[in-house]
């Protein structure tokens, strides 16, 4: 039998996906074995730092293996209260995202490992990455985002204030020209400019309720446009 190349195997590698079944599996631990699994953790800590104290072979080891698994269990933890608390709202759209595709009409957005839908939009012809938020009224993007799309505040246009997850934040409106992303174009849509979103975007109802229609199916976003364009690929 042929040898396998193990260097092509590692290069074809998808690291992007297996970092989401890795974020999927800590999400789906029971927040209860967690718990014990902490408690456990804890235990075994203490009794490795006394055995270390009293030069006790291994009990280094013990301790630092101990205090290692409580970090993965509370890193576990933070993960699961991201999926459903707004408060503790982390994402990775940077990271090993799949991107949305053109099938029937329609623009499928998969559900991220982070337990939100992500898509990557052209703002004006700026790749941009967008958090889809059925909560926001307004689109919204950061002030990085902003002007690497070329957007400034409306002439003459007051502040308004923005109600997100972490409080009230002030944002400016702005008029994207363009924005587009699988087969779904949006010409003339209201945004805001909100330096307190870091580098976080998000696609409104505003962009949503233009749309024929959207859909969750399973862990996949369904958008239908009223006049489908031409599939423009992700990040074209």
């Amino acid at each position: 039998m042929a040898p396998q190349d193990t260097g092509t195997y590692v290069t074809n590698m998808d690291f992007g996906h297996l970092f989401e079944l890795m974020l999927g599996a800590l999400r789906d631990i029971p927040r209860s074995g967690l718990m014990i699994g902490a408690l456990a953790a804890v235990i075994f800590s203490w009794i490795g730092a006394a055995m270390a104290r009293k030069r006790v072979p291994f009990g280094r080891l013990i301790s630092s293996l101990s205090t290692l698994c409580l970090l993965g269990i509370l890193a576990a933890i933070v993960l699961q209260l991201s999926r459903f608390d707004p408060a503790f709202d982390l994402s990775f759209p940077q990271i090993g995202l799949a991107e949305q595709v053109v099938e029937g009409g329609e623009t499928r957005v998969p559900l991220a490992a982070d337990g939100h839908f992500w898509l990557t939009a052209n703002v004006n012809g700026q790749p941009t990455e967008f958090l889809i938020d059925t909560g926001a009224t307004l689109t919204g993007l950061s002030a990085n985002a902003a002007n690497a799309a070329g957007l400034v505040p409306r002439s003459g246009g007051l502040p308004v204030r923005i109600q997100t997850a972490n409080g009230v934040i002030a944002a400016d409106l702005t008029t994207i020209d363009e924005l587009r992303f699988g087969n779904v174009v949006a010409r003339g849509l209201d945004a805001v400019i909100a330096p307190n979103l870091a580098d976080k975007n998000v696609i409104g109802m505003n962009l949503l309720s233009r749309l024929a229609s959207w859909r969750v199916e399973g862990n996949v976003l369904i958008l239908v446009p009223n006049n489908p364009q031409p599939a423009l690929e992700a990040g074209g």
